[in-house]
């Protein structure tokens, strides 16, 4: 091994790939290279043994989540995120995932990769790891110049998108070719989903987020861009039940933020689905109604986050304006609303929680903490008063979607 201590990897490679097999060649066990989101950049070839995880990341061209999603659990990637030291990996059974040691490959403070060293046949010794932290830093040049080249792509998908968002490109001629230029194949369905944030977005939140969106595979992410304290993303579903695809992914960037970065100060809405390209820009003000929509009726929309899932409050803003210029009033509503003020009860608020509850007493008298005999008196009560019958589905939506209006003028 004293042959190889003199640093076996000052030659000059002009691929990575070549990198691999000659980091394969010293330590005589298969490798890999990943960028800082665990997409494959090259690996060893002619590898006598392998495992279940390996040979997924070389078809699918990244790590799989699942994998990545264990390596978070049991604290090997937080580590890799600090330390330029080798790690030793157990193997995970349930991910396929054998014995293997994985070393960050580092540029001042940040890491730009990976590489990933099997030992199914083998255990690496000391000198052996020593190596390794030398192959760590003869690839750290290669991966500095697939970042510039990437960092000039992202540039120009960014301004693209925006054209986009803005309205500059609107006809599905000019969309086509500038996703051709961009390499990209244009999507048959497609979603914009925001990320909005109470202060402007660092860039250390930004590489985050990216990360995130590298390694999901629940849907496939198009394009992104940051405004300011938005991170606005295009997305397109994978599976023949788009709404779950897109509720399942905002759930799990929602969770992943909250878990693996402590980041907890955000909001994420998505617009509707759409198949014309043109809507692109349709579906991102959408998403930008639903943060307007969950800032006004922050308890009624808290598990809401897609422009079709809030229902009435799409159309909250145009009957306000109706109701505004033509002076009405809610005959019912307002005598509850007096009767309340007069005698210091709440029966305005106690109907508001029985039709959010979609008329369910049970659920109701639990939200409002009264046993439902309370609630059944009140409900009676709120009939008589207000001489409405709650039974009335016309009468019942349209007294609710006064309650919801009244809120806008406060």
């Amino acid at each position: 091994m004293t042959q190889h201590m003199n640093d076996p990897f000052k030659y000059h490679f002009d691929r990575l790939e070549d990198v691999a097999d000659r980091i394969s060649e010293v330590l005589q066990c298969p490798i890999t290279i990943e960028d800082v989101n665990h997409r494959l950049l090259a690996y060893s070839t002619h590898d006598d043994c392998t495992d279940p995880a390996r040979i997924s990341t070389i078809i699918g061209r990244r790590v799989p989540e699942k994998v990545i999603n264990s390596l978070w659990k049991d604290g090997t990637i937080p580590k890799l995120l600090k330390t330029d030291e080798p790690i030793r990996v157990k193997q995970i059974d349930e991910v396929g995932l054998g014995n293997r040691i994985a070393i960050s490959i580092w540029k001042n403070n940040e890491v730009l990769g990976f590489i990933w060293a099997l030992e199914i046949q083998k255990a690496l010794i000391d000198e052996e790891l020593q190596l390794l932290k030398s192959a760590a830093k003869a690839v750290k040049n290669k991966l500095l110049n697939l970042q510039v080249r990437k960092t000039k792509k992202v540039e120009r998908n960014q301004e693209f998108f925006w054209k986009i968002l803005t309205g500059n490109i609107q006809t599905i001629e000019e969309m086509k070719i500038g996703f051709q230029q961009i390499q990209l194949q244009p999507p048959n369905e497609f979603s914009v989903v925001l990320l909005k944030f109470n202060d402007a977005i660092l860039e250390k939140t930004e590489k985050q987020l990216t990360y995130l969106l590298e390694t999901t595979q629940q849907v496939q992410v198009l394009l992104t861009t940051v405004d300011f304290d938005e991170f606005v993303i295009l997305i397109s579903p994978k599976s023949n039940q788009p709404l779950a695809d897109v509720k399942q992914f905002l759930q799990s960037i929602y969770r992943q933020l909250q878990e693996r970065f402590m980041i907890h100060d955000v909001k994420i809405s998505t617009g509707g689905l759409y198949r014309n390209l043109p809507l692109i820009e349709k579906s991102y003000k959408e998403a930008l109604s639903v943060l307007e929509v969950k800032a006004k009726f922050p308890e009624e929309t808290k598990e809401l986050f897609s422009f079709p899932e809030l229902g009435i409050y799409q159309y909250l803003d145009i009957l306000y304006e109706k109701r505004k210029q033509e002076h009405y009033m809610n005959y019912s509503l307002a005598k509850l609303a007096d009767y309340d003020q007069a005698h210091h009860t709440d029966l305005v608020e106690t109907l508001e929680v029985f039709l959010d509850c979609d008329s369910n007493v049970n659920r109701a008298a639990k939200k409002i903490n009264v046993h439902i005999n309370t609630l059944s008196y009140r409900l009676k009560r709120i009939s008589q008063i207000g001489e409405i019958d709650i039974q009335n589905p016309n009468e019942k939506i349209t007294i609710y979607l006064d309650m919801k209006l009244s809120k806008l003028s406060l």
